[in-house]
């Protein structure tokens, strides 16, 4: 048996809206476009959506559209896939790195607050493999401090921050926008999705900015399209020849209207794809739950977690190490990666580093490890998956 460790999930369905759109002969950044884009921003309930290339471009483009840049600082995770501290240093901005919550995985609200300098700007939470952030605490924060907050939320597409909060945070400018059991993308000043083929749906590559702010929505759609002031679709809908102009410098981070009509179909499945990812994870939960070597995920009470991928813990004094549980697995046809990387530790941002030392972030990197999930998983896959666990990891 070889068991990948995700797999997306398609049908004809996507075969067939992507030779449409061949045979449409629009291929690029088109009406498909607009139609992903309206179909992600009404399941999350934000008013606008752009889509780009990555939601590594759609960070760097957040970034770039709040005026951050040289000179300025931002706190990020450093317990998160590289692209989040990347786009900082491509903006010309310098990462901060902060610690994580060890029970959530996510960044430390408490420690934000005393990496807080004249020079900061921006927070980039991350909602870690799909598990909203201690968003309540991060606005607290933001708000204190004016603060811009850029939710990488690339994993988090269908997750749902629930919980009961007072109150009301300014979103953009002075504008005011009430936060309280929404869905990821739909109340923050900025939110960035993926469509990796890690992620829950997939478009091959892919993101997608979400917000409520009409005049940052704007402002990302000329910066994605090298700076042009009116997309290709006004024009070519135009009953009068309509010239562009190119007010800004911009960028080339348009997704295509073949990836788009993908990303169609995989929302249709959305729902069901979530319903089945959710279903496998308790199973794998109830199980490990009762280890006394396999740490299962922790959820917050009122959070909703779509599960992009799921993640298991060993205990650093158990019978065996994370990475020899990984190559014994892998011998028996079942793939795994680390859990989530330490970024700071990597080569880059440990010469600009050399002394950084966050605990609990350096802890989780080599203690936890990720395991197959995926939509059409089967119950007989899911059993040899935990029983050759089991029988490594307990013995």
């Amino acid at each position: 048996m070889r068991i990948p460790l995700t797999k997306p999930y398609f049908d004809k369905s996507e075969e067939n809206a992507v030779a449409k759109v061949i045979r449409s002969g629009w291929v690029t950044q088109g009406p498909k476009v607009e139609e992903f884009e309206e179909a992600v921003r009404k399941y999350v309930g934000a008013k606008y959506a752009v889509a780009t290339t990555s939601a590594t471009t759609a960070l760097f483009l957040c970034l770039h559209a709040l005026g951050i840049g040289r000179g300025d600082e931002v706190i990020v995770p450093s317990f998160s896939f590289i692209a989040t501290a990347n786009v900082v240093v491509h903006a010309g901005a310098t990462p901060v790195f902060v610690d994580i919550d060890p029970k959530t995985y996510n960044i430390d609200p408490k420690e934000i607050a005393k990496a807080i300098t004249k020079k900061t700007k921006a927070i980039i939470p991350v909602d870690q493999v799909g598990l909203p952030a201690d968003y309540d605490k991060i606005f607290k924060i933001a708000k204190k401090y004016r603060l811009h907050v850029i939710e990488d939320a690339a994993c988090a597409l269908g997750s749902v921050y629930k919980r009961s909060l007072k109150g009301n945070f300014f979103q953009d400018e002075l504008t005011r926008f009430p936060y309280k059991g929404k869905m990821i993308g739909s109340f923050g000043e900025v939110a960035c999705f993926s469509f990796h083929p890690r992620k829950a749906i997939t478009t091959g590559e892919g993101g997608m900015i979400l917000t409520n702010s009409k005049k940052l929505a704007e402002k990302l759609r000329i910066l994605r399209h090298q700076g042009m002031s009116v997309s290709d679709v006004v024009r070519h809908k135009a009953s009068k020849v309509i010239k562009e102009n190119y007010p800004v410098i911009g960028y080339n981070f348009r997704m295509s209207d073949i990836q788009a009509a993908i990303g169609v179909e995989q929302m249709k499945k959305l729902k069901v794809i979530l319903k089945k990812r959710v279903q496998i994870a308790r199973y794998y939960t109830k199980v490990f739950s009762t280890s006394k070597n396999i740490t299962a995920p922790f959820i917050p009470e009122g959070y909703i977690h779509n599960f992009q991928s799921y993640i298991i813990r060993l205990q650093p004094n158990g019978k065996i190490t994370r990475d020899v549980l990984m190559q014994k697995l892998l011998n028996a046809g079942i793939s795994t990666r680390i859990g989530v990387m330490a970024a700071h530790l990597e080569t880059p941002y440990r010469k600009m580093y050399p002394r950084l030392a966050l605990a609990e972030t350096e802890a989780a990197t080599k203690q936890t490890l990720t395991i197959p999930l995926y939509f059409n998983m089967t119950a007989k896959q899911q059993d040899f998956i935990i029983s050759k666990i089991l029988e490594y990891a307990e013995g």
